[in-house]
C-alpha cells in the first residue's frame, strides 16, 4: 500500500506502526489524538505548517524499509 495525502492519519498509523516516528520527526505529534481519525495527512500537515509532500515521501520510505527488513 502506498500512502497518499488523502489517507487518514489514524489509518496509516494503525496499518503501519513503523510510520509513527516519521510523523513525530516531522512535527506531527497528533498521531493518537481524536482529530487524527478524521484528518487526512494533508490536512494535518497544513494545520501544523508541515510540508505534506516531504512527509508522505518519508512515510512511504519507512514502509518500504520495513518490507525489506
Amino acid at each position: 500500500m502506498k500512502i497518499s495525502k488523502d489517507m487518514k492519519i489514524t489509518d496509516v498509523v494503525q496499518g503501519h506502526p513503523e510510520t509513527i516516528p516519521v510523523f513525530l520527526e516531522h512535527g506531527l505529534h497528533c498521531v493518537g489524538c481524536a482529530a487524527a481519525r478524521f484528518e487526512s495527512i494533508e490536512e494535518g500537515a497544513e494545520v501544523h505548517g508541515i510540508d505534506a509532500g516531504a512527509l508522505i515521501a518519508d512515510l512511504n520510505s519507512a514502509i518500504e524499509k520495513e518490507k525489506k527488513d
